[in-house]
């Protein structure tokens, strides 16, 4: 059975990067029947950053990246936890000393430092260490470190399914730790055998892991175990080419969703950085994407990361995939943060039929469509001054609006139509002031469904707001 996994390190935010990776894992998993599981590689306890691991599931949820079992600790569907597998790695990282494909290092942090400095890197000395005088020091309590011994001189093979055969010198390969002083292992003993354990057939993670594949590789071969597949997917670059981080542009993906990005519309995002539909489209599903799914639709260019594109794809979301249903619910809790109200559902679906074609972002809603929920609204300057120019019409109008029966479109049409023909001036002459009294602003939804919308009672009073603004 294909199993896939994502791993992140609870550090930090929740990373595009690790959504990204987390949406090929998932597809490739469901494209064979597979699972998709979620370890939590928090080993690295001085890079911990509390509340990081809830983040991460919360956006995998967020995101509709379900993962498959875990643990009984965590639950049915709880993930694995790295920290609670300590003595699983010390263990096995025994068995790579008995077998003579590791050993034990005494370094001080100072002696490292040196060795750094006049060597460039670890130097592998502690090799030349007896094995019997090694285990000694380790049984009187030294300090110590497990290193990797890697075969010298030797190539090394990595098999990677979108990049091909790539070789190694063993030589450029060096003794990593595998297991650290304070008896945590490091990210490659841990990987190695948490993939292995968890029966990972492949393994699908970013390209900068590439340089640690050759080690993962020799540590598979030391324990005797099949190797999984790699495919080493393209980092995610920020416009101009660099690689995305917090220095080049924005890499949580809690802002995108604070800033009004829908789950979907990141999802399809990040699947084309390195996805394409065989019939070219852009928006698409996650069920379309696993149906369609091969590697050979998976591009290594450098794919960029553009807020403006994001925005794109998520304004067609807006305007042409969710029901105004899906999309009323989507906005209230932005609605709510903005301190606006709404008096009915049906209010606010009518609203949102109008002004969908007039935002991208969830957060921009309540920004734009104030003027639905509220009086004390702004005016634009240019508002201002057409309300100036045209407040006499405005008051004969105002009137007109007034005695009107009913304020659906088929009587304020021929009604505005009628004044502005008697009046002797343009319609555009009559609707500018209109709009800008009721709005505060020149550029809206079509003015008879936003005054069907608004209905009497609010618009009689915006004219007369607007008037004495004016007149004062």
């Amino acid at each position: 059975m294909v199993t896939t996994r994502i791993a992140p390190s609870p550090t930090g935010d929740p990373h595009v990067g690790t959504a990204y990776i987390a949406i090929f894992n998932y597809v490739w998993a469901k494209k064979n029947g597979g699972r998709f599981i979620v370890r939590i590689e928090d080993t690295d306890r001085q890079r911990y950053v509390p509340g990081a691991e809830e983040r991460i599931l919360a956006m995998l949820h967020w995101l509709g990246l379900d993962y498959d079992e875990g643990p009984d600790t965590g639950g049915p569907h709880g993930p694995y936890r790295q920290s609670e597998r300590l003595e699983l790695y010390r263990r096995y990282a025994e068995i790579l000393l008995e077998r003579d494909w590791a050993y034990r290092a005494f370094e001080t942090p100072e002696e490292l430092e040196r060795i750094r400095r006049e060597k460039g890197g670890y130097d592998g000395r502690a090799r030349n260490i007896p094995k019997a005088e090694a285990e000694a020091r380790a049984r009187a309590g030294e300090p110590h470190v497990i290193r990797l011994k890697v075969p010298r001189p030797g190539t090394i093979e990595v098999h990677d399914a979108l990049r091909g055969l790539v070789r190694y010198d063993s030589a450029e390969i060096p003794d990593v730790v595998l297991l650290k002083s304070d008896g945590f292992p490091t990210y490659h003993l841990a990987n190695v055998v948490d993939d292995h354990l968890m029966g990972v057939t492949d393994v699908i993670r970013g390209e900068e892991w590439l340089v640690s594949t050759p080690i993962h590789v020799l540590l598979y071969q030391a324990f005797g175990w099949d190797v999984p597949k790699f495919y080493h997917l393209p980092l995610l670059r920020a416009p101009g080419g660099a690689k995305l981080s917090k220095r080049t542009g924005h890499t949580s993906v809690d802002h995108y969703r604070e800033e009004g990005i829908l789950p979907e519309a990141l999802r399809n995002y990040l699947s084309l950085m390195g996805f394409s539909m065989p019939d070219g489209r852009e928006v698409f599903t996650l069920s379309e994407m696993v149906e369609a799914f091969s590697w050979d639709r998976v591009s290594l260019g450098g794919p960029v990361f553009d807020w403006e594109k994001l925005v794109w794809m998520n304004g067609k979301y807006i305007r042409e995939v969710l029901t105004l249903d899906e999309l009323a619910e989507r906005v209230k809790p932005f609605m709510t943060e903005a301190g606006l109200t709404w008096p009915s559902e049906d209010y606010l679906r009518r609203v949102l039929e109008l002004m969908r074609p007039r935002f991208e972002t969830l957060k921009e809603f309540p920004q734009k469509a104030i003027y639905f929920f509220q009086d004390d609204f702004d005016y634009e300057a240019k508002a201002q001054k057409e309300i100036a120019k045209g407040a006499a019409l405005l008051r004969e109008l105002k009137e007109k609006l007034a005695n009107l029966p009913d304020f659906s479109q088929a009587y304020t049409e021929p009604l505005i139509k009628a004044f502005a023909e008697e009046s002797g001036k343009k319609l555009r002459h009559v609707m500018q002031p209109l709009r800008a009294a009721i709005t505060g602003r020149l550029a809206t939804p079509g003015m008879y469904e936003m005054l069907e919308v608004l209905g009497k009672e609010t618009v009689i009073r915006r004219i007369e707001r607007a008037l004495a603004l004016v007149e004062s």
